[in-house]
C-alpha cells in the first residue's frame, strides 16, 4: 500500500521577549532558557526553537506531536500551557499557528518532499504562512481543481531541494491552512514563490500573510542568541 501522510498536529507559537527578561542576569537567562525548554518538551514529541527575523517575535517555537487519540490535542495545550505561564513576564505571545497534517487528496502518494515533523535535523530556514482558498475554489469541480492542482504540483517537484510540510486549520482557526517550507537557500524559495504567482491556482488565493521567515539552530543554541 502507498505510504501516506499520518495525522500528526504541529503548533507554532511566536514569541517576544518583555523588558523583564532584559533585566535579568547571563545566568538568570540560562536558567529560564533550560526550564521553559524542558516545559515544552514536556508537552510534545518534538520541539524546535527557531530565530524569528522580523520585529514582530524573536523566538518562533514548532511543537510537534502524533495526533491519532483525540485527547492528544488538550493533553498538549494543557502541558504548553503549564510550560509557558510561570514565565509570562518574561516572554510575551505573539501569535500562534496550528493545524493536522492529513493525506492530500490531490496526490495518491506521499511527497519525497514533505517535511518530517520529528526529523532529528531541521534545514537552515523555515517559512510559514497562514493560507485560504476563495469560495470559488470549492464550488468548482474536483477534476478542475485537480488540474489546476497538477500544476502546482509540477512546479514544486522542480525544486526538490525544498520541502514543505502542509496542516489543516478548517473550523479551528481563522485560516484554513498553514503552509511550512524547509529550505537551505532562501534566494531558490523566493524564486519558487515567484514561479508560483504565475499558476492558474494563484486567481484562487485568498489569503497568504502574514509569511514568517526564521532561522533553525539547535534550541539551546537559539535561546543562547539573546543571552
Amino acid at each position: 500500500m502507498p505510504e501516506q501522510t499520518p495525522r500528526t498536529l504541529n503548533h507554532f507559537s511566536l514569541y517576544a521577549f518583555t523588558d523583564s527578561y532584559w533585566s535579568l542576569s547571563g545566568e538568570e537567562k540560562s536558567s529560564f532558557h533550560k526550564n521553559w525548554l524542558t516545559g515544552l518538551r514536556s508537552a510534545a514529541q518534538t520541539v524546535d526553537i527557531f530565530q524569528n527575523t522580523d520585529s514582530k517575535a524573536d523566538v518562533l517555537v514548532w511543537c510537534a506531536l502524533e495526533a491519532d487519540d483525540p485527547c492528544n490535542t488538550s493533553t498538549f495545550f494543557e502541558k504548553l500551557t503549564k510550560a509557558t505561564t510561570p514565565y509570562r513576564h518574561l516572554i510575551r505571545p505573539k501569535d500562534s499557528l496550528w493545524g493536522f497534517t492529513r493525506p492530500s487528496q490531490y496526490t495518491k502518494t506521499r511527497s519525497a518532499q514533505e517535511i518530517d515533523p520529528f526529523a532529528e535535523t531541521r534545514m537552515k530556514y523555515l517559512v510559514m504562512y497562514p493560507f485560504a482558498k476563495t469560495a470559488e475554489w470549492y464550488l468548482m469541480s474536483r477534476e478542475s481543481r485537480q488540474g489546476m492542482m497538477n500544476e502546482h504540483i509540477r512546479i514544486g517537484k522542480q525544486y526538490e531541494d525544498i520541502k514543505q510540510l502542509l496542516l489543516y486549520s478548517f473550523g479551528l482557526q481563522d485560516q484554513e491552512f498553514i503552509v511550512v517550507y524547509e529550505t537551505e537557500n532562501l534566494p531558490r524559495f523566493s524564486d519558487l514563490v515567484n514561479e508560483l504567482r504565475d499558476t492558474e491556482a494563484r486567481r484562487y488565493t485568498l489569503q497568504d500573510t502574514p509569511v514568517t521567515t526564521a532561522i533553525y539552530h539547535p534550541a539551546e543554541e537559539t535561546l543562547a542568541l539573546w543571552k
